[in-house]
C-alpha cells in the first residue's frame, strides 16, 4: 500500500478490524520509510449482475426493486419489515452467487415467490398474479388450488 505522505510502497499493518456490517476491513498502517500512520479499507469488488427482462432488454440488478415488489405484495399484511429485508437480502445473496453474470427477471420472480410462500400466502398470491400475469379469475383459482393442495400434502 502506497503511503499517502511520502509515496513509499512499504508499510506494515498495525491493526485490522472488521467493520460493523462485516462488508469491509479497516486497517491501520505505518509507513516503513517516514513512520507516519494512515488508515485503509479493504472491500470485495463486486461485478454487477445483469437482469434480462421479458422484453429482452438488460438492466443492472437492484435489490431496491426487489424490495419494492415484496413491500407492494405485503401491503396491509402482517409481515414485518425485518422479514421483508431478510427475504430481499437472501435474494440478493442468491443472485450474487449465481454462476452467470446474467439472470432472468423470471428467475428472480420465482425466488421472490418461494420466499413469500413461506412468509404469507396472500402476499404470495398477490405477487404471483403480477409476475405470472393472471388474465382472469381461473388463473387465480388455479394458483390458490395449487397452494391449498401443496399445503395439505
Amino acid at each position: 500500500m502506497k503511503c499517502i505522505y511520502c509515496g513509499c510502497i512499504d508499510s506494515k499493518v498495525i491493526d485490522s478490524r472488521l467493520n460493523d456490517d462485516g462488508t469491509s476491513i479497516r486497517r491501520r498502517r505505518e509507513c516503513i520509510n517516514c513512520g507516519k500512520r494512515y488508515t485503509t479499507y479493504e472491500t470485495i469488488e463486486l461485478t454487477p449482475v445483469m437482469v434480462i427482462k421479458k422484453n429482452g432488454c438488460r438492466q443492472t440488478f437492484s435489490v431496491q426493486k426487489v424490495k419494492q415488489g415484496i413491500v407492494k405484495a405485503c401491503e396491509k399484511r402482517p409481515v414485518s419489515m425485518q422479514q421483508i429485508d431478510e427475504l430481499a437480502a437472501d435474494i440478493e445473496k442468491r443472485v450474487a452467487n449465481h454462476l452467470d453474470q446474467e439472470v432472468t427477471s423470471s428467475e428472480i420472480g420465482e425466488m421472490i415467490m418461494d420466499g413469500l410462500k413461506a412468509i404469507d400466502e396472500v402476499a404470495y398470491v398477490r405477487f404471483a398474479a403480477v409476475h405470472r400475469q393472471f388474465k382472469d379469475i381461473n388463473s387465480w383459482l388455479s394458483e390458490i388450488n395449487d397452494l391449498v393442495s401443496k399445503k395439505k400434502s
